[in-house]
């Protein structure tokens, strides 16, 4: 069976399967600059063998736990030896959506609130939206935005901002199980042919912002503590 590459990401090629089905394959590329793993730059700055390895373990492992709680994702089934994971197909709102919870407030929420809530403040599982868009900086969209802008429906966001709330939840009870605190993680989504919301891409490290006794933890670091 001839597989047919379909996109060439950074850290992902995509391919067609015949069953009409998607493979990703993860690659050992990491976004960063200067030599230096950063999750939030735009561009290849670095190869760490086992990278794609772990990312998928990670994703298989989260998106295993995910479908058994009932909701919806693109998780088919997964290869170690080739590090491929098949998924469903799906198609994204718009050119592309990131879906950002916060459980504290640092990063670029703080930057933008900072003078109504002190550091490191803990949020109601805060949702957020905004565009992938690398010349714009990634510019935040509200619900009523992404309706009007045809798209998605109310109903659409409704189920992606239950759904990330959920999930959420997931893998923040599972880090700290493990003495880790999730503070934020980033989540994609898409939708089928009917229109159902499902999770897509991947749950890695480099998604999420992880402290232990309140220090960051680098998300290759984190990556090996979560599998110790």
């Amino acid at each position: 069976m001839a597989n047919t590459l379909v996109y060439s990401g950074k850290t992902k090629d995509v391919f067609a399967l015949d069953n009409g089905n998607y493979l990703l394959k993860f690659k050992d590329d990491c976004t960063g600059k200067d030599g230096k793993f950063d999750p939030g730059e735009n561009s290849i700055g670095l190869t760490i063998e086992g990278v794609g390895d772990v990312n998928l373990r990670m994703s298989i492992y989260f998106f295993e736990k995910i479908n058994a709680a009932g909701i919806r994702t693109h998780f088919v089934s997964a290869d170690l030896d080739n590090t491929t994971m098949e998924v469903l197909p799906a198609k994204v709102f718009g050119h592309g959506l990131e879906v950002i919870c916060r459980n504290k407030a640092v990063g670029s929420f703080f930057r933008r609130y900072g003078e109504y809530i002190e550091a490191g403040t803990d949020l109601p599982s805060y949702v957020e939206t905004t565009f992938k868009n690398d010349a714009l900086g990634d510019p935040l969209v509200t619900k009523d935005g992404l309706v009007c802008l045809g798209i998605m429906t109310e109903q659409q966001y409704e189920d992606i901002k239950n759904m990330t709330k959920q999930i959420t939840k997931i893998v923040a009870d599972d880090l700290l199980e493990k003495g880790l605190v999730l503070y934020d993680i980033k989540f994609e989504y898409g939708y089928d042919a009917d229109g159902n919301v499902m999770l897509i891409d991947e749950i890695a490290s480099g998604n999420m912002r992880v402290y232990k006794n309140g220090e960051y933890i680098e998300p290759m670091e984190l990556s090996k503590l979560f599998f110790e």
